[in-house]
């Protein structure tokens, strides 16, 4: 298990100070990967590299994307953090629970900009949702807050060296760029025979086809067997 294999990746964030707090908390535990999507102020800038204080080279490294799907294309497994649990169709975990991550692989903690959090949209790329317990009647924390104390809890998961969810060694997990890939063939497949009607339904079973893909932790074999039928059915049409 190996820190390079974590990421935190902020969607939108807004103020400057808190992507400069984030890449010092991620650097207080010795991670290394900060990846933004779409951020609101120039990056990088001067109050960023005020606030990382001696995490400059965190800001030098990080990663910006555009989109959602660009940035979690290369991560095999999306931890989504939210005040409330939204989207009912994927799996919450508590802290706890994350002891049985499998941190060999490529995982991404995903938080929502300081206004808003995350949407339903945006959670349904998720593997699972992750909620930090706070006072009931005050559940929002400070963005870089959040990180920090999920990046300390994983630094102390990777040390004690715990055992992952248990699967057949034989098994191979499909990666996210493998589901990314099917799931884009099947979507491509349905907009064909304009399967998403009416038209204003077509972001909500979006987000309900990627909860079942992404729920479902597909081997890379029956993704392929999967991506194959999408691409028969496709050719007869």
């Amino acid at each position: 298990m190996s820190k390079n294999n974590i990421s935190f990746i902020l969607h939108r964030p807004q103020l400057s100070e808190n992507i400069g707090a984030c890449a010092r908390a991620i650097k207080n535990f010795s991670f290394k990967k900060l990846i933004l999507i779409n951020p609101k102020p120039i990056f990088p800038n001067d109050k960023i590299f005020a606030t990382s204080v001696g995490a400059k080279n965190i800001i030098h490294q990080t990663k910006v994307y555009e989109n959602t799907e660009k940035a979690l294309k290369d991560v095999d497994i999306v931890i989504a953090t939210s005040a409330r649990f939204r989207n009912r169709n994927i799996k919450h975990i508590n802290l706890d629970d994350l002891k049985k991550i499998d941190f060999k692989k490529k995982v991404g903690f995903f938080f929502g900009s300081e206004a808003s959090g995350l949407s339903n949209d945006e959670i349904s790329y998720a593997n699972y949702t992750l909620q930090i317990p706070t006072n009931p009647e005050f559940k929002s924390l400070n963005l870089s807050h959040s990180l920090i104390i999920i990046a300390q809890i994983i630094s102390s998961i990777l040390k004690i060296k715990t055992k992952p969810f248990l699967k057949s060694k034989k098994i191979k997990s499909a990666s996210k760029k493998e589901i990314h890939s099917m799931i884009s063939l099947c979507i491509n497949n349905l907009e064909d025979i304009n399967f998403f009607k009416p038209k204003e339904k077509k972001p909500i079973m979006l987000q309900n086809l990627r909860n079942i893909f992404y729920k479902m932790e597909l081997s890379d074999k029956e993704t392929r067997i999967l991506s194959s039928v999408f691409a028969s059915l496709g050719k007869k049409r």
